[in-house]
């Protein structure tokens, strides 16, 4: 009905109406003992109306017993189980073969959403079964299907479907065949467009008779889910790999990875995308974006709307982002190890956004919600992410007459690291070959058109620089390959470009492996190899669409490099930070430069808190000389200083004294925090109980407050929060879960650790679920 909402039932409901009794079915047997036993009331009405069927049995007859069975829908009669002429045809109950373990389900991917209601994917024929009052016949009845999404559903807007009965059925359309018929049961099998909109359908069964008498309507007290089929070639996002639609839209957990491009840290995400619940959710976050549902037939309209709803900036979407290291009124950042709290609790709450979010949170939902939707997607981590604020397509750092940094000037940034998605798709949008991987990205940045999304960009077509082509191009390119521009103001008030560094973002893009916990580096899809002919000219395409067209055209100097390296993997928390300063002299001449060196700590995102030491450092190079400085951090400077993410940022710069060549470098680090260690004991099987013990080692030489273990576990245990209190210097915590397994198969116990002082402290074990 139009203003109808749908919604997902738990439980099955038997009739039309919810709570009424099934059918009864009321037996009716009649005897025939001789020739001369007078014919009975019934059996004399039953002939009188239908001689045709009630034939009087001759004289020479055996004895019989003849059965007639009625159907008894809403206190009347409604049929018989033979031809009764006059008799209206009408729909008695509709099967919706929704059960998870059925045909439907298992043929469309389906089978591992919790419940039982009928969750079908586009593009492919699904089966129902319906009891009718009577016998159907093609020759006298007529019977179509219909189904309805949305408030205002129209046949002109893809959101009123009528499906015709058909003899055989054809691709791409809406078309239903009965395959079998046993008496009053017949079995439908219906099939649906490659573009047909996703999303909550009401069904309904329309049948009369050919005499153009008033039909009857029967509406299935069950409605059926729609989504995206990755495995239907007609469909946008069919991807013809199975191994990695088994990864991209099958496997609920994952990897997101963080830190800095030379000390990779990698963390275990429940996506739980067919967990209880959040099939609802992500249908409900769609409502509440109030996209027009003749809309959710493209996934580019999808995903770009989804884009928007995850993060809360301006329209009470999931996630609340927040940056100011103060979670005291919701849950840190970095304490979530899965989407189902965050979906599950927005949707339990009608649409009040969850505190709080960080671009790995953000990037987290959506791969929820996109698999879920059946759109394939993945979490993907670009380290040294470039934030350009001004549209120039490159990062631009504004120096004064002095060399020292103007601060209001310096809005474009450069992130540690930055997670968004890459989801699957085709776009007919766009000229050919721009299909496959679009990035995607839930952390609001900077709005487009008006509203805080990002994509699907083509990941093609920023590797070729065309920034041109929708959506959002131009930014994604900025932050994965813009050069690092430095400009100098001069005395008449204009800046001057006085270096440009060509390899300063966009370092080891990385994904989780296809069928492995492995890390995939994927920076060769956004970007070609540094240097590289065609990776100059992408550069020099894009930078002619923005708002620095001619920043290219002026020389730099480069016979002095400077470089910072880190040995091993870096830094620990706790501990002094060491790091190595690399001069180069590629000239055959000596030079001579004054190194200034700050460090500060960081925000993840780029923005810089305040600067924790300064240094000068005086270099002379004899010709072609290579000189390695030694650079230390000591413990007690920064002890007090770190934010979430223990990230500094070593800022280098100074000027070659006989050349007058700027050298410049920035380089983001680190402090790596320990792990988690998880011991499962015991056998894991379903129904069995076991114990996990999880260790802690607290790295500091200072106590650690308020600690909180949040522990979770798909098909394991429930995710809860285990309060340990404080913890002192050095000190190692041990707790063990007990938890019966309720799923069988590979499953992966999550832990994390959520205090002020540590931050990024998780980890998880690998268990192996056994049947009873």
């Amino acid at each position: 009905m139009p203003g109808e909402r749908l919604t997902l039932r738990s439980t099955s409901e038997i009739g039309r109406f919810p709570g009424a009794a099934p059918p009864t079915r009321v037996q009716v047997t009649i005897h025939n003992e001789n020739e001369k036993q007078e014919e009975g009331g019934c059996r004399r009405w039953f002939r009188k109306i239908c001689p045709c069927c009630c034939k009087r049995k001759n004289s020479t007859s055996y004895d019989v017993t003849d059965k007639v069975e009625l159907t008894k829908t809403e206190g009347n009669i409604k049929g018989l189980n033979f031809c009764l002429p006059g008799v209206e045809l009408s729909v008695c109950s509709v099967d919706l073969l929704s059960s998870g373990l059925g045909q439907n389900r298992v043929e469309h991917h389906t089978d591992q959403f919790h419940g039982d209601e009928l969750i079908i994917r586009r593009g492919q024929t699904f089966q129902i079964e319906i009891e009718l009052s009577r016998p159907f016949s093609a020759e006298t009845d007529k019977m179509h299907l219909e189904l309805k999404t949305g408030f205002l559903p129209k046949v002109s807007k893809g959101t009123h479907v009528i499906i015709p009965l058909v003899e055989h059925l054809e691709d791409e359309r809406w078309e239903a065949k009965i395959t079998e018929q046993n008496g009053t049961k017949i079995k439908l099998s219906v099939n649906s467009p490659a573009n047909a909109v996703i999303g909550l359908y009401g069904l309904s069964v329309i049948t009369g008779s050919l005499k153009d008498e008033a039909p009857t309507t029967h509406s299935s007290s069950k409605n059926i889910v729609m989504l995206f089929n990755p495995w239907c070639e007609e469909d946008t996002v069919f991807m013809d790999d199975d191994d990695q639609r088994k990864e991209y839209v099958l496997n609920d957990t994952g990897r997101i990875y963080y830190g800095t491009e030379k000390q990779i840290g990698a963390r275990t995400w429940n996506f739980g995308q067919f967990h209880e619940g959040i099939l609802e959710a992500c249908l409900f976050v769609l409502e509440k974006s109030d996209m027009p549902p003749s809309g959710r037939g493209d996934p580019v309209n999808v995903v770009r709307v989804i884009s928007a709803m995850i993060n809360a900036q301006d329209d009470y979407g999931v996630l609340v982002g927040n940056w100011s290291g103060n979670y005291s009124d919701g849950v840190s950042p970095a304490a979530w190890s899965s989407s189902v709290e965050i979906l599950r609790k927005y949707h339990s709450s009608e649409g009040i956004p969850v505190s709080y979010g960080q671009c790995w949170v953000f990037s987290g939902v959506t791969t929820t919600v996109l698999r879920c939707l059946g759109i394939p997607a993945r979490s993907v981590t670009n380290f040294q992410s470039a934030h350009d604020t001004d549209v120039s397509l490159t990062t631009d750092v504004y120096f004064d007459e002095n060399l020292q940094p103007i601060d209001h000037l310096n809005s474009d940034s450069v992130w540690n690291f930055h997670v968004w998605n890459d989801c699957w798709m085709a776009r007919p949008d766009l000229p050919p070959g721009h299909g496959g991987w679009q990035a995607v990205d839930s952390t609001p940045q900077e709005t487009s058109q008006g509203i805080f999304c990002c994509g699907p960009a083509s990941v093609s077509a920023i590797r070729s620089g065309q920034v041109y082509l929708k959506h959002d191009t131009p930014f994604v390119f900025a932050e994965v390959n813009s050069d690092k521009i430095y400009w100098q103001r001069n005395l008449d008030g204009t800046f001057s470009q006085i270096y440009s560094e060509k390899k300063a973002v966009g370092h080891c893009i990385s994904t989780k492996a296809v069928g492995s916990d492995e890390r995939d580096d994927i920076t060769q899809l956004y970007k070609h190899p540094e240097d590289s002919e065609e990776e100059r000219i992408a550069v020099e395409t894009a930078s002619r669409y923005g708002s620095k067209p001619d920043v290219y055209s002026a020389p730099a100097a480069e016979d002095v490099q400077v470089e910072v390296k880190i040995d091993g993997e870096g830094p620990r928390m706790g501990s002094d930070a060491k790091l190595s300063i690399v001069m180069k002299n590629l000239s055959s001449k000596a030079r001579r430069a004054t190194l200034h060196s700050q460090v500060a700590v960081m925000h993840y995102t780029g923005v810089l808190k305040n600067a924790i030491k300064k240094d000068q450092i005086p270099v002379e190079l004899l010709p072609n000389e290579e000189k390695t400085i030694e650079w230390v951090l000591p413990y007690q400077q920064y002890q007090n200083q770190l934010m979430d993410q223990a990230a500094l940022m070593l800022t280098l710069c100074g000027r070659v004294s006989e050349t007058k060549q700027v050298l410049a470098n920035q380089t983001s680090f680190r402090l790596r925090t320990p792990d988690l260690k998880i011991l499962p004991l015991g056998d894991a099987v379903v129904g069995k109980e076991m114990s996990a013990k999880i260790t802690f080692t607290n790295p500091l030489p200072r106590m650690l407050k308020d600690v909180v273990f949040r522990v979770e576990g798909l098909g394991l245990q429930k995710g809860h929060e285990v309060v340990v209190g404080d913890v002192g210097g050095h000190s190692t915590v041990t707790l063990t879960e007990h938890f019966i397994p309720s799923q069988p198969g590979p499953r992966k116990l999550v832990a994390s650790l959520d205090c002020k002082q540590l931050t990024q402290v998780h980890g998880v074990a690998d268990i192996t679920v056994l049947e009873q």
